[in-house]
């Protein structure tokens, strides 16, 4: 086998045997309120539970908060991870909601952690079927500040980058998994 097809070997190996788990997820929004401060759907202020209310008359609930996905590539690897992209499908409660492509380069040298941060929006009434204060919780829930935690997963198909150019994953794997929320 020629040097560089070694190399290609040890760079997709090294990938495979990156661990990635669920970090934590920030910036909670729903309809663009921040619910940073907030730990109960009673905490809003009347500002907040209007535009909530708004929103939901209007047959949208906006979610937008960041996924930061844990990755480190283990110290014995003898070469660096190179993510090139990451196709992804985002998981709450079991049930697929919004999928998207993370297209930048990171680089997971050995021994590393690294964040991964992934920006991710999605309309809470087109996946759940409940009301406006549940899902609220729900949000609430996933930002650390409710009741029961919440079942998070990301399922992803990796490109690493390699002296012969991509290669992806032949199959999504489940890269994060995980409950948040108290």
């Amino acid at each position: 086998m020629p040097l560089s097809s070694c190399a290609t070997l040890q760079q997709v190996a090294a990938l495979r045997s990156v661990e990635f788990q669920l970090d934590r997820v920030a910036d909670v929004r729903v309809a663009g309120v921040d619910l940073s401060q907030i730990r109960t759907y009673s905490d809003l202020s009347f500002t907040d539970a209007a535009r909530i209310g708004a929103a939901a008359a209007r047959g949208e609930l906006p979610l937008s908060f960041v996924l930061h996905v844990g990755a480190e590539n283990p110290a014995n690897n003898t070469v660096s991870a190179r993510l090139l992209k990451m196709q992804w499908t985002l998981l709450l409660e079991q049930r697929e909601t919004v999928a998207g492509m993370l297209e930048r380069e990171i680089e997971l040298p050995p021994g590393q952690p690294k964040d991964i941060p992934i920006a991710i929006s999605l309309d809470l009434l087109d996946f759940f079927e409940r009301s406006g204060p549940d899902l609220v919780e729900l949000a609430l829930n996933l930002a650390g500040a409710g009741g029961a935690p919440k079942n998070v997963a990301l399922r992803a198909i990796p490109t690493v980058n390699t002296m012969f150019g991509p290669m992806t994953y032949p199959e999504p794997i489940t890269i994060a998994s995980g409950t948040v929320g108290r």
